[in-house]
């Protein structure tokens, strides 16, 4: 009888001592899988014991993972991990939040450490902190199933704060609150269209109109269409100098929307200004064109470079095929400066397209008539070390090319190709124009 009740005690201390080794994790611990690229590098032993770590942890066996993941040694990527998830289970937050530290702190890359970290931060109230570890994770596994819909959450929850903020202090005046919850609602949601149109006016309003252009040029990237935005992005180019951007932008605005008399306004008052009110339609479409013609280059040469280009000395060349073009006083400058060919038989071919070797041929032309003036240009890259696959070095255009490519003004595709015989539309000319228009200003 004596041995018998000895038993029953022995029994029912090891029941109670088994209860008291698994304590049930918390139910909304997730507990990372292990990594393929972990695993792979371990030892069949290796592997096995963290396995059985990992088992112990989802059964809330916290003492046994503690003495196998002893066992696998401080070099292994899964141990602070480990030991973080071994004092969650002990409700010992601060503990667990040094193990994931650690565990980032070594391996930065693997994702357990971080999504050990984002659930202490959201336990312990820091949901910003918990935010940023999200995104760690997510930059490796954009669709990682636990951690997508928590950062989700708390951008949707921190967003709407920060606009509300923003409202808040915008009623009150608080221009400076007012801006920086904007950059917070931005901070979670990179592309929200209101927080960028909304810094952007204020900045206009405090005349810092660089960093009003950072904001609109995101909101346009989001939405390309919105007609409002590239009014306000014209405006603000407009306010910078920029004016053939801008024009271009209030043009856009007027394609998306034809019933749009602020655009009208803008465009009318802006071609006055540029001196450009006399000219037809056909300047209008040069942005639409697929293949650019002469003598819309000439024009853009003209109105573009109206401030910067000097008149042209002594008589101009007869040029005998351009009375009826819509473009003729800018071609006669232009051919008197040298930039656009006549030919002998003092034809200029008006509507002759361009391909990219000739408007290299162009633009090189261009850019020596402004360093004459006293504009400066800087080679980005040395000539001697331009490599190009489809333009030989007996090529009639070779020179003209490899400047062009040296002052990162044209540039070549995969593979070190030029293709110079790519047509050129109005909207790249235009580009490149702008690219040496920007470098004289």
């Amino acid at each position: 009888m004596v041995k018998k009740a000895i038993g029953l005690v022995i029994m029912g201390l090891l029941g109670f001592w088994g209860c008291a080794t698994y304590t049930p994790p918390p139910p909304g611990l997730y507990i990372a899988e292990i990594p393929a690229e972990v695993t792979a590098r371990l030892s069949l032993d290796e592997r096995i014991q963290a396995e059985d770590a990992w088992t112990s942890l989802r059964d809330g066996n916290d003492r046994k993972a503690e003495k196998l993941l002893s066992r696998i040694g401080i070099e292994n990527p899964l141990y602070y991990t480990g030991l973080g998830y071994v004092a969650y289970l002990r409700q010992d937050l601060a503990g667990a939040e040094r193990y994931f530290d650690a565990a980032v702190l070594d391996h930065p890359t693997l994702p357990m450490g971080h999504l050990g970290l984002a659930q202490v931060y959201q336990d312990t109230g820091r949901d910003e902190m918990a935010f940023n570890e999200y995104r760690e994770v997510l930059k490796s596994n954009p669709q990682h199933p636990w951690a997508l819909p928590r950062y989700e959450n708390i951008r949707k929850v921190k967003t709407e704060e920060a606009l509300y903020d923003a409202r808040t202090l915008s009623a009150g005046g608080d221009v400076a609150g007012e801006k920086n919850a904007y950059l917070r609602a931005l901070y979670y949601s990179p592309s929200l269209t209101e927080a960028h149109i909304s810094l952007a006016r204020i900045y206009s309003s405090e005349g810092q109109h660089p960093d009003a252009l950072v904001h609109l040029k995101a909101a346009l990237e989001s939405d390309p269409d919105d007609p409002d935005i590239l009014l306000l992005y014209g405006e603000t180019l407009e306010h910078t100098g920029e004016d053939a951007p801008s024009l271009e932008m209030y043009r856009r605005a007027l394609e998306i929307k034809p019933d749009f008399p602020a655009a009208q306004q803008k465009i009318e008052s802006l071609k006055n200004r540029l001196g450009i009110f006399e000219l037809p339609s056909q300047y209008d479409g040069i942005p639409n064109s697929d293949n650019i013609t002469k003598e819309q280059m000439a024009a853009l040469i003209g109105v573009l470079f109206k401030e910067s280009l000097a008149a042209p000395p002594g008589k101009p060349p007869i040029i005998i095929d351009i009375s009826t073009s819509w473009a003729a006083r800018f071609i006669l400058k232009s051919a008197s400066l040298g930039i656009l060919d006549v030919y002998p038989n003092h034809t200029f071919q008006p509507e002759k397209t361009l391909n990219r070797a000739e408007t290299a041929e162009i633009l090189f032309r261009l850019i020596d008539r402004l360093n004459r003036a006293g504009h400066r240009f800087i080679q980005q890259l040395p000539p001697e070390r331009i490599q190009i696959v489809d333009v030989p070095l007996n090529h009639f255009y070779y020179r003209p090319i490899i400047m062009m490519i040296s002052y990162d003004i044209m540039s070549l595709s995969p593979g070190r190709m030029f293709n110079p015989d790519h047509a050129v539309s109005g909207r790249e000319a235009i580009r490149l124009l702008e690219i040496i228009l920007a470098q004289i200003k």
